[in-house]
């Protein structure tokens, strides 16, 4: 079935509701203001069984078809927070909250999850029940962990869980995704080398913690490069080098780095934690110094479950035909929270077009509203067939 005219209907209405969240961002968990606007729209549509403060400000809703016979009951996630970046784009929806923007499109997936559940309350054309997901804190915070820490997954017995991100770069109207591993997982660390701070004439009473420190940010590369499978893909990136002196002639007596390390594979994963702690630790040796590793791992690898992928493509390319899903995308190095959810129920991720936009996490990204009917359509697709009516 093609976008569903329902939608198209509503596309000016949804739209509107977008670009107010637009407007009005908020950060991490402190999204009180958004968590209340959404749970007005679902109290609009006459949904009754809504949960507030899940996650600390994730709202939970339940739709329940016109039977449920079936007993299968579906999860769909909409993340709803924003970024710290000054917006740029000069919208008449542009931000109205100075230093913080909607720049990775949340505005929108919140908004075509309203959409979708809009027409769900509506119809009810299902056999079983769809639990809505607006989750805060994606941006850093793991909310997807925190809601489901609160036994989200157990208390609304969810057994299978969807969610989608908008795309830039892949045109409006098209869909991607893949079994298996399809964003990567964001681990982090913070390196702190100490040497013997002092004069810079005088280098050879001292031990140069900013020489050791440049051999350990080279150093490093190698384990991409040289330690990790060429067919598999890791990411070791250091971005911050810092010494404790600002002098131009005073060698520092302590070097802080701190940098991300992406990969799409468990075992990658636990190797590149074993290099990097031990090639810190005998490279800052080797020149005199001694270093401290704190690494700390962040979101999971996102891995699609095989039919639930499956499944998510069926749904898409119902909604835009076949010839515009791409079931074997890429996989990329970004990380997600959903990843969470998909630890805890069999599920899947898809990426929906955004088009020729400026890429997420820029000043001058916006959400292509044209996606927000195809966004909304996926959405029920997904119920529908997961759930058929009897």
């Amino acid at each position: 079935m093609p976008i569903r005219n329902r939608f198209s209907d509503m596309h000016d209405e949804i739209t509107g509701w977008r670009r107010h969240l637009h407007a009005h961002p908020e950060l991490m968990f402190d999204v009180e203001n958004t968590a209340a606007y959404v749970v007005e729209r679902l109290h609009e549509f006459g949904i009754t069984d809504i949960t507030t403060g899940i996650g600390r400000t994730g709202v939970v809703a339940v739709i329940e078809g016109k039977s449920n016979n079936s007993g299968k009951v579906i999860g769909l996630r909409a993340d709803m927070d924003a970024l710290p970046i000054e917006e740029i784009t000069g919208l008449d929806y542009a931000s109205t909250v100075p230093g913080k923007m909607h720049a990775c499109g949340h505005d929108g997936h919140t908004s075509m999850l309203l959409g979708a559940a809009k027409y769900l309350a509506e119809t009810r054309n299902f056999d079983g029940k769809v639990v809505l997901i607006f989750q805060p804190a994606e941006e850093g915070g793991g909310g997807g962990k925190v809601m489901c820490d609160d036994g989200m997954m157990d208390r609304w017995g969810i057994q299978e869980v969807y969610g989608m991100h908008n795309a830039p770069g892949i045109p409006v109207g098209k869909f991607a995704t893949r079994a298996g591993a399809l964003l990567g997982s964001a681990d982090q660390f913070e390196i702190v080398i100490t040497g013997r701070g002092g004069h810079a004439a005088e280098p050879h009473r001292n031990i140069d913690t900013n020489l050791a420190a440049a051999h350990v940010m080279v150093a490093l590369q190698s384990i991409a490069a040289r330690n990790v499978d060429p067919l598999a893909q890791a990411v070791v990136s250091v971005c911050t080098f810092r010494s404790d002196t600002e002098s131009f002639n005073v060698i520092p007596q302590t070097v802080l780095l701190r940098g991300t390390v992406r990969t799409l594979d468990k075992e990658v994963r636990d190797l590149a934690q074993e290099r990097v702690t031990a090639i810190v630790e005998k490279t800052a040796e080797a020149y005199g110094a001694t270093a401290v590793v704190d690494y700390q791992r962040g979101y999971p690898i996102t891995l699609n479950h095989e039919d639930n992928a499956g499944y998510a493509c069926d749904a898409a390319a119902a909604v835009v035909g076949e010839a515009n899903v791409d079931r074997n995308c890429a996989p990329i190095m970004p990380a997600e929270d959903f990843s969470y959810m998909l630890e805890e129920r069999p599920g899947a991720y898809m990426f929906i077009g955004n088009g020729d936009s400026a890429m997420c996490h820029h000043p001058a990204y916006d959400f292509d509203d044209d996606a927000l009917p195809l966004g909304c359509s996926w959405f029920a697709e997904i119920v529908e067939r997961r759930m058929p009516a009897r």
